[in-house]
């Protein structure tokens, strides 16, 4: 009997990095060329909870609430959707996305719990010290807190 692969987990967002992220990744672990992957892979989008978006923008009515539900959901399919897509064109046919509600740190922390995964894969935003200590740097936290070996991809500069 075959030994269970060991777990991946990769963040993914709307942006660049972490799609630059993710095709790394599938270069870099997933080729064609290799008969057997070492690792299964899953791939986990964060979405907001509505009120915390609505928060940032500031005061809101009932109303908009559901509005943006459907508009987190649709980013949500939306991402889950490009993952899929790029998977499938890097020829790797075996990944599971999951969309977990909450804080980015949170959530992937939380991942790493559930599913006992090896390693955590995210991408860097290469933001610089001030936007970093207002937003607050998922890939930090996660390299501090995540209980996994965690990757820090990031996007060459051009």
């Amino acid at each position: 009997m075959a030994a269970a692969k060991q777990l991946m987990l990769i963040a993914v967002d709307d942006s660049p990095h972490s799609m630059y992220a993710l095709e790394w990744t599938l270069d870099h672990f997933f080729t064609p060329f290799r008969a057997n992957h070492p690792f299964r892979l899953v791939a986990i989008h964060a979405r907001p909870v509505p009120v915390s978006v609505i928060q940032l923008a500031g005061p809101a009515t009932p109303e908009i609430i559901p509005m943006m539900e459907i508009d987190l959901k649709k980013a949500a399919a939306r991402i889950t959707e490009k993952v899929k897509e790029l998977c499938n064109k890097k020829s790797v046919k075996e990944v599971d996305v999951e969309v977990m509600e909450g804080d980015p740190r949170n959530v992937l922390c939380e991942a790493v719990d559930k599913h006992q995964a090896s390693v955590l894969v995210v991408g860097s935003h290469g933001y610089g010290l001030m936007k970093r200590a207002v937003l607050g740097s998922v890939s930090d936290y996660c390299a501090h807190h995540a209980h996994c070996s965690v990757m820090i991809v990031k996007k060459p500069k051009t």
